[in-house]
């Protein structure tokens, strides 16, 4: 079963799901697995500091 959750708290949504899309401006910018997603350097850097994907 699929289901799209649109959430503000990355964190808690990759907690509970077993794969992520990261969506940007509409389009897909990164997936994987809610392991190598919580783990990724971009994305802490990109939902911590408020640089976006592309940027770095």
């Amino acid at each position: 079963m699929t289901v799209f959750i649109v959430k503000q708290n990355a964190n808690l949504a990759l907690q509970i799901a077993h794969y992520g899309y990261v969506l940007q401006n509409g389009r897909i910018v990164l997936s994987g697995s809610s392991s190598e997603l919580l783990n990724n350097p971009q994305i802490r850097d990109a939902y911590l500091s408020g640089k976006t994907v592309s940027q770095i």
